[in-house]
């Protein structure tokens, strides 16, 4: 058999009879071994904005129709609060001056509920 590396994780094989093949992840488990998608902290900032979601929804289940809705800023904030260490930042808190300045509350959130990441 001849094999051909046509990128990483994707091989063409050829067998002696001139068929050929192309094997994904060296025939592993192809969602494991050709992980090419997000990194694991964007999918753990996703993941947390869906379980916030889902307890909001759960802890006051007559506030929402059901449709779709943008994440209220407040849990998307408290998502990015969270993942922050991980980033080597430090999230300081506004002062006084600071929050009039912007017209924000100095707990957030930070942006209005129509301002678009």
């Amino acid at each position: 058999m001849n094999w051909h590396e046509v990128k990483p994780q994707v091989d063409e094989v050829e067998f002696p009879d001139g068929k050929k093949i192309i094997l994904l992840s060296k025939g592993r488990l192809v969602n494991l071994g050709n992980a090419m998608g997000h990194p694991s902290f964007v999918m753990s900032a996703s993941f947390s904005n869906q379980v916030l979601a889902q307890i909001e929804i759960w802890n006051n289940p007559n506030k929402y129709e059901k449709k779709v809705y943008v994440l209220p800023k407040n849990l998307d904030e408290k998502v990015a609060a969270i993942h922050l260490d991980k980033l080597g930042a430090k999230l300081t808190k506004l002062t006084k001056e600071q929050s009039d300045y912007i017209g924000v509350d100095n707990s957030g959130p930070f942006k209005p509920e129509y301002y678009r990441y």
